[in-house]
């Protein structure tokens, strides 16, 4: 039987929480370098956005129904031990993105199953302790019914901004189960870039050619950095209740993107360049964009070597459905959307997988003019939630 899984994406004692902290940030960071290398790839010289924090849910929820060389390629691909680990720290994850201050954060997952299908005792009890997720039968020979409902429950939870994610032609005879993880975000700047300081200016593509971009223009203090190592400069700009933010990787070099991503491969250089960041009064032109990309997953994924997991009789997802135990995925996709303006910032992202049978000191005046592409990243605390390049 084939089961279609969709992601999206538009986040004990105190030392064991920090233990798990630290496990989820580590996990999160080359999950999200390795699969924004992949995508950057797949995508030359065009505006990408994408959510490797939630592929993540999905790929732990895969791993509790696996089992075998399947199961430790998904558990070493998101950078975690073992179940029990996995287990405390999604459980935690969950209660961490719900306490998220002064941003509009939303975190849902349901389980699809075919009509009359039942989910494994365990793993069921699982999803709901701990990813919360909601379970509803489907009756998936009723495409065009089962696709709508679908649908609908990915716009309801992304503020309507991921459309049409799953088709009525992904389903037939042979799904059994559709996992759904979505992601919304949206934030005010703690200070709003006025609206009439915004202005047509020019956008470099390359060193010779640009395009007029609406650019927006303030001057405030922010967290400011130069990296040698990335040969770059940082700008971190906060959200309403300073616990979320979006960082800015602007490449000193006019064409100098290409070899930023090249950087960005190893995630320590962009933890260390953010770690030295320091308050400075900055003068900031940042232009206004909005991105959506839909990626490939199964391609990536495969790239990150998962790759039993898209094959038959290897998967062994042999925890997930009662009675079926020759489950593998068949493909996987997301779609992924931002929108950055004067008053901040709104993302969401989703994704599809198919499963068949068979404090600081203030300096000297900085100068942040976004006039050439560069990349970004949006954060909770410090989990990279949605990351991209605006290019174009």
């Amino acid at each position: 039987m084939k089961l279609f899984i969709c992601i999206l994406a538009l986040a004990a004692t105190a030392m064991s929480q920090q233990t798990n902290t630290d496990l989820l940030r580590s996990s999160n960071e080359v999950f999200t370098a390795n699969m924004f290398q992949e995508v950057v790839k797949a995508n030359p010289g065009e505006n990408i956005v994408l959510s490797a924090f939630s592929v993540l849910t999905p790929l732990a929820q895969l791993t509790l129904a696996s089992e075998g060389a399947s199961h430790d390629e998904i558990l070493k691909a998101i950078g975690l031990p073992n179940d029990n680990v996995t287990k405390e720290v999604f459980s935690d994850v969950s209660k961490q993105l719900r306490s998220v201050q002064g941003v509009e954060l939303s975190v849902a997952n349901k389980v699809y199953i075919r009509k009359d299908a039942v989910l494994n005792n365990d793993f069921a009890a699982l999803s709901k302790e701990v990813f919360n997720s909601d379970l509803q039968n489907i009756d998936f020979l009723k495409k065009d019914e089962a696709a709508k409902e679908i649908n609908a429950w990915v716009e309801e939870n992304t503020n309507n901004k991921i459309k049409d994610l799953v088709k009525a032609d992904s389903f037939d005879e042979d799904t059994a189960a559709v996992l759904v993880n979505a992601i919304y975000f949206k934030g005010k700047w703690k200070k709003l870039f006025p609206k009439e300081a915004t202005e047509d200016k020019d956008f470099f593509v390359s060193k010779d050619v640009k395009v007029k971009k609406p650019t927006m223009h303030v001057t405030d203090n922010f967290k400011y950095g130069e990296s040698q190592e990335l040969n770059a400069k940082l700008l971190e700009i906060p959200y309403e209740g300073d616990q979320s933010s979006l960082l800015i990787v602007l490449p000193n070099e006019v064409d100098g993107i290409s070899s930023l991503v090249e950087k960005l491969k190893e995630p320590a250089a962009l933890t260390k360049a953010v770690d030295d960041m320091r308050y400075n009064e900055v003068v900031v032109d940042l232009p206004k964009f909005k991105i959506e990309t839909t990626t490939n997953l199964k391609s990536v994924l495969e790239k990150l070597n998962i790759l039993k997991l898209f094959q038959p009789f290897e998967a062994k997802l042999s925890k997930l459905i009662q009675g079926e135990s020759n489950l593998y995925v068949s493909d996987a996709i997301q779609k992924a959307f931002i929108d950055v303006n004067e008053e901040g910032t709104e993302a969401a992202a989703a994704n599809a997988f198919g499963i068949t049978y068979l404090s600081a000191v203030i300096y000297e005046i900085r100068v942040f003019k976004a006039d050439h592409p560069f990349a970004f990243y949006l954060m909770e605390r410090d989990k990279a939630l949605f990351c991209g390049i605006f290019q174009s």
